[in-house]
């Protein structure tokens, strides 16, 4: 079995088994993870960006993907119910390496930090054949109990802060050779609803997730945590982010969205819309899992989707972005 045959949450599994999973209250399987301090906790998060895998300099400016680069970490800390605090920058590039574009990627990082009131405290810089960035963001919980992906109950209602689809349609017209627009413009540069972590958890959530690979995908892996069904109103979806295609929201990442779940009778934080309900898995034999509702679902994305690999340990369909599938 190869990398790609194993699909990226399948090779994520194998390690993580491999290591030994940390206790609560969160560790691998979440968007970040809790590290327990003798003064309370830390959130701890990590993401990789390479060139031309996930950004090109002939479509984004050296300012556009550093503020990408930070938003994505940042908003990792938001899905925990956390507060971003600080940034910690791995910077990789070849030595022919025009400085400007150091310059543009690091005003772009402190200017999204600035956002949520994080600063850069430091990092490392190598060379390498191509540009990448390696982001560590700092959050804190002020006390509060992290919003892990286990804690979805049966009678929860689904909700979504921030928006879906816009990142993907905007990579759609970009391969297309389209260059300007709202679309592209949101691929560029994501706005991730930062401060819906924090008022969710007020508000009582009980589970949420950063929506990277796609909306299936990532409430995927919290049904499968928490061990229920989710029904997803497509109609409703279709109402908050009108003119993008419905696959485009069900599987389009990187727009960085929050969804999660919250009790039935709370009502959301503003900015914060219901788009589904919560179920028991059923019967003997029932499997956690997304079901869609609602009418112009594409054949394939009917049926219902499942977290982690096929039983035979292979990659199950292409709902999300799977890093060794694409």
């Amino acid at each position: 079995m190869s990398v790609s045959d194993a699909g990226e949450f399948g090779l994520i599994a194998r390690v993580v088994t491999r290591l030994g999973a940390p206790g609560p209250p969160a560790g691998p399987g979440d968007d970040a993870a809790v590290v327990p301090t003798p003064s309370g906790s830390v959130i701890a998060t990590t993401d990789l960006l390479v060139e031309g895998r996930h950004f090109r300099f002939d479509w984004s400016s050296p300012y556009d993907v550093g503020r990408k680069a930070a938003a994505q970490s940042l908003a990792d800390v938001a899905a925990m119910g956390g507060t971003p605090t600080a940034l910690l920058i791995g910077l990789a590039c070849p030595p022919s390496t025009p400085i400007e574009i150091v310059d543009g990627v690091a005003d772009g990082l402190r200017d999204e930090c600035a956002l949520v009131g994080a600063v850069v405290v430091g990092g490392d810089m190598v060379s390498a054949s191509e540009v990448c960035l390696a982001v560590t963001a700092l959050g804190e919980l002020a006390g509060r109990t992290p919003l892990t992906r286990a804690g979805a109950r049966p009678s929860d209602v689904v909700v979504l802060a921030g928006t879906v689809g816009r990142s993907a349609a905007g990579l759609e017209l970009l391969l297309a050779g389209v260059r300007d627009g709202p679309l592209v413009a949101a691929h560029r540069r994501p706005s991730p609803p930062y401060s819906a972590g924090p008022a969710l958890a007020h508000a009582g959530a009980s589970s949420l997730v950063d929506v990277s690979d796609g909306l299936l995908a990532d409430l995927g892996h919290v049904a499968g945590a928490s061990g229920v069904v989710f029904e997803v109103d497509v109609a409703a979806l279709r109402a908050l982010v009108p003119g993008v295609d419905v696959r485009h929201l069900l599987t389009g990442g990187e727009d960085h969205g929050l969804v999660g779940t919250l009790p039935a009778g709370v009502d959301p934080p503003p900015g914060v819309a219901v788009i589904g309900r919560t179920l028991p898995v059923g019967p003997a034999g029932g499997r956690p899992e997304v079901r869609l509702v609602g009418e112009g679902i594409p054949p394939d994305l009917r049926g219902p989707h499942r977290d982690g690999p096929a039983p035979d340990g292979t990659a199950g369909p292409a709902r999300g972005w799977d890093h060794f599938s694409h």
